[in-house]
């Protein structure tokens, strides 16, 4: 396992500043392979946050928990 550099309540506190900014979510699905969408940062809750696609068409998953970004799995950054 590799450890991680930044701790849980900085991710915390990072995904708390991007409330209802628009975001690019990269998701990590396993063996190379990839899913990336456009979302608002809608909700931010104790245990995890939600994203809502801007494309009404994307049927993945929207919520995710802040161990997915400690681990890796999901990458999120903030869109101009």
């Amino acid at each position: 396992m590799i450890k991680s550099t930044i701790t849980l309540s900085q991710i915390k506190t990072y995904v708390q500043d991007l409330k209802e900014s628009q975001v690019e979510v990269i998701l990590s699905l396993g063996r190379n392979k990839f899913s990336k969408y456009t979302g608002i940062l809608s909700g931010v809750y104790p245990a995890l946050f939600k994203v809502n696609p801007v494309d009404k068409s994307y049927n993945g998953r929207t919520s995710y928990s802040y161990s997915e970004i400690m681990c890796g799995r999901v990458k999120i950054t903030k869109l101009n």
